[in-house]
């Protein structure tokens, strides 16, 4: 008699903050035990001294308080960097709100998004474990400021956990952004800021949890609820559908786990859209957790492959937050979900499978899995949607990460025009991504004897990989994120929480909620 596996159940999880807008000074707004202030590094022009300023309502704090605030930075030696933080205890409250607890004196630099995002991160883990937070941060910027520290403070909270007792720290539930008007305009920076870091912190969820939980049927019910959510379309193919319709990659990388692939599809439409509006594809690799198959990884090489979904959980988060950000174009998010497991029916180094569409790769490299269901993602996408553009992500190289470290992801593309909007809006976002060629040089390294291409061309390994994929999309304009360099972070390091990082949704929600993501695209 055999007994049905008993499914893991995913603990309870922490939320990011909640956030309002308020015109009121942090001094004057009732519930809240933290008020944060700016502090700025002075002009040298205007202070020889080389002394800081304090930001909107540090004055008026210090009045109400009967603190010398400037006093305390000067006798910390502040310099107003970002990263800095002083704490002020305020164990009787505030004439107007009892309930004060601390005052936080947080640094801004330059003023740069990078340096608001980077305050609301340091200023997310310094107020764990309190009630409320009003600061006056995003009132020196009150439009790209202000997002920038939104996202941040919303990333810098992130948490996860699968412990049998409560999470050990939370978040603080509310930020109330203080001296800033109510006004619309406001509150639709504030809520596209939110979808931005909302976008990040789901992708970053869905690529921590680990595959005991995590894998092809789960990750598809999570996109059919999102779906449902969002009004998004939404279809998924089981491994017989998959089989029936030609996906030899998915199904080929996918049978030899006991939990089968699947291809999950999403679908945004605007509200506003006609037959001229155009149609983007998101493909994101959705390897639920990567052995290696029967050409394994070394242990240690193997610790982080639950997050070997990166890149669909990233088109997942993002195609949930399009509406929110106001995007124009028809979006299809493809997601080839499978897990690259060992067992009697692995593939074989030497297998050959047969692509959607017709296209054979010969199987040398069972860990170059990734590029055979994309490839399968891409076929379709070309043949069955006819896009006007196709961007696919995945953590797809080890070579990627040789070359650009942890905090960079690389990109490739055949069009010069969408290169160009993919890198300022990643830059905007806050998600960096340098370009790599597509070196046709390197093209015979694909041969095969027996196939249309190796699977494993080895050498300049990220481009390779490329050069695979570019075979898929014909002439159709594409790119392709690898950001395996930025999957993992080593550390917190300001926004960012050590572990998978759901790299990349931002980028592409700044890319699709832009005012013409395809500006100048052949």
């Amino acid at each position: 008699m055999t007994s049905t596996p008993t499914i893991p159940i995913l603990p309870s999880q922490v939320s990011p903050p909640e956030f309002a807008i308020s015109g009121l000074r942090p001094h004057a707004i009732l519930g809240v035990d933290v008020v944060a202030v700016p502090v700025l590094p002075a002009d040298d022009d205007l202070d020889r001294d080389g002394s800081v300023l304090l930001g909107p309502g540090g004055v008026e704090l210090g009045e109400v308080l009967d603190l010398d605030l400037l006093g305390i930075l000067e006798v910390s030696r502040a310099t107003g960097a970002v990263g800095e933080v002083h704490s002020v205890p305020v164990p009787l409250g505030a004439p107007d709100n009892a309930g004060l607890r601390l005052v936080l004196l947080v640094g801004v630099g330059q003023q740069t998004p990078t340096d608001f995002r980077r305050a609301g991160a340091t200023l997310a883990r310094a107020v764990h474990d309190r009630t409320a937070v009003a600061t006056t941060i995003p009132a020196l910027d009150p439009d790209e400021g202000l997002s920038a520290f939104v996202v941040g403070m919303m990333l810098g909270s992130f948490g996860f956990q699968w412990r049998s007792t409560p999470p050990a720290s939370v978040p603080v539930p509310h930020v109330v952004l203080a001296d800033l008007a109510d006004t619309a305009e406001q509150k639709a920076v504030l809520g596209r800021a939110i979808a931005a870091g909302g976008a990040g912190w789901r992708a970053r969820m869905l690529a921590t949890v680990p595959s005991n939980l995590k894998n092809p049927q789960w990750l598809a019910d999570q996109a059919a609820e999102l779906a449902a959510a969002a009004g998004l379309g939404f279809r998924v193919w089981d491994e017989q559908e998959l089989a029936d319709s030609g996906f030899g990659g998915i199904v080929g990388v996918g049978k030899a786990s006991a939990t089968p692939p699947r291809l999950i599809r999403l679908d945004y439409t605007p509200p506003r859209a006609d037959r001229r509006t155009k149609t983007v594809v998101l493909v994101g690799k959705g390897i639920t957790f990567d052995t290696g198959g029967l050409s394994i990884k070394p242990g240690e090489a193997m610790s982080t492959m639950k997050r070997d979904m990166t890149g669909g959980a990233v088109v997942m988060a993002a195609m949930a937050a399009l509406a929110d950000v106001g995007c124009a174009l028809r979006v299809v998010g493809l997601v080839p979900a499978a897990e690259n497991a060992v067992s009697g029916n692995s593939l074989r180094p030497g297998d050959v499978i047969r692509h959607y569409g017709g296209r054979t790769s010969e199987v040398t490299n069972t860990d170059a899995e990734g590029r055979l269901v994309m490839a399968d993602a891409l076929a379709y996408a070309v043949a069955e949607i006819e896009p006007d553009v196709i961007l696919d992500v995945a953590t797809l190289t080890g070579a990627m990460k040789v070359a650009l470290g942890q905090h960079t992801g690389g990109y490739f593309a055949n069009d010069d025009a969408l290169a160009t909007v993919l890198f300022d809006a990643a830059e905007k976002a806050g998600e960096p991504l340098w370009r790599f060629p597509l070196y046709a040089g390197y093209e015979e390294k694909l041969a095969s004897k027996i196939a249309d291409a190796d699977n494993a061309a080895g050498g300049a390994g990220a481009i390779t990989a490329a050069l695979f994929l570019q075979h898929f999309v014909g002439s159709t304009p594409w790119a392709h994120l690898d950001v395996a360099s930025a999957g993992d972070s080593p550390d917190d390091r300001y926004e960012w929480s050590k572990g998978p990082t759901g790299f990349g949704a931002r980028a592409l929600l700044a890319w699709l909620g832009s005012e013409d993501p395809l500006a100048g695209v052949r």
